[in-house]
């Protein structure tokens, strides 16, 4: 069973930056593909980022290419979500999942990630 806890949410004012950081523990990291997926006040879960097991390969929601950045460590265990330019419609749950995937460089859909995390909060004031 793989256990997943994240960190790096808080309060920032819009156009601000936040890192998010994903601990990742209980099987071989780089066993999985990983994604961020984020939950905003009764709405439904949106896939946001996701990464291969490699890192070589990505892809993002069209809601924030260009400002977030999906990467991993597979040394340290670690998957991060880079956040810039942030806006007050960013604000929600973060969430980081793992999925099994055979192939080191596929990026799986968002209904194939099995695994979560308990999520942090990101707030974006105005």
């Amino acid at each position: 069973q793989v256990q997943l806890e994240e960190s790096g949410g808080g309060l920032v004012q819009a156009g601000g930056s936040l890192r998010l950081s994903c601990v990742v523990s209980g099987r071989t990291f780089s066993s999985y593909a990983m994604g961020w997926f984020r939950q905003a006040p009764g709405k439904e879960r949106e896939f946001i980022a996701g990464i291969s097991r490699t890192g070589s390969k990505t892809r993002y929601a069209d809601s924030v290419k260009g400002r977030f950045t999906i990467s991993r460590d597979n040394a340290m265990n670690t998957g991060y979500l880079q956040m810039v330019t942030l806006k007050p419609e960013d604000t929600a749950a973060y969430y980081c999942a793992a999925a099994t995937a055979a192939a080191r460089t596929y990026v799986p859909e968002s209904a194939e990630f099995h695994s979560w995390g308990q999520g942090t909060q990101v707030t974006v004031s105005s």
